[in-house]
């Protein structure tokens, strides 16, 4: 396999892909080399949180103004740990990660701050914990039928329609999620 780039892409998982945490996921890969790769899935509500909780929480307090955002489960790696995934109108300096051209990644209380002020991002949401994989195994995972690729659309990104960004990721590559097998094969 060629050597794969998939540095701000979208990982939209196969059915049988054989692995429950990730069941109809869809990652946005934030960064990806021969080390592996850390994604945040962008379609995995956190059920038991509001960003108004974590505020309080954090003893962050939260102007009349303030932003609300919505939290995602990012994957079953450091679940305490949280990460701001936003549009690139905001840089919080070194410590935004740019995601290619259309993303960037900060988790510093910085900007959720900014959020509680009403400032920050024009868009963003906030995942807690994150997907990781070591050398060579999200390219195994690939090759297996796991993934399918695909660009990251911002407004498939950001839209509030979490249940629907599956289906929506797979539509936008032309892709009939009925139609879709879980068995492998090579032609």
């Amino acid at each position: 396999m060629a050597e794969l780039d998939l540095d701000g892409k979208l990982l939209v998982a196969m059915p049988g892909m054989g692995d429950p945490r990730f069941e109809k996921s869809v990652i946005l890969i934030c960064a990806h080399s021969p080390e592996g790769a850390m994604g945040l899935i962008i379609n995995r509500p956190a059920l038991d949180l509001t960003f108004a909780n974590l505020l309080d929480q954090l003893s962050i307090p939260r102007a009349p103004e303030g932003r609300d955002i919505r939290i995602h489960s990012g994957g079953p790696v450091e679940r305490g740990r949280g990460f701001v995934l936003h549009s690139p109108d905001y840089t919080g300096g070194p410590a935004t990660m740019r995601i290619g051209s259309e993303y960037g990644m900060t988790a510093t209380l910085d900007i959720l701050e900014a959020l509680a002020r009403g400032a920050g991002p024009t868009r963003a949401l906030l995942a807690l914990g994150y997907s990781g994989w070591g050398p060579g195994q999200l390219e195994d995972e690939i090759r297996a039928n796991g993934w399918l690729i695909a660009d990251a659309a911002e407004d498939l990104v950001f839209s509030p329609d979490d249940a629907g960004k599956w289906v929506g990721a797979l539509r936008a590559m032309g892709i009939d999620p009925l139609m879709l097998s879980a068995a492998a094969g090579r032609a």
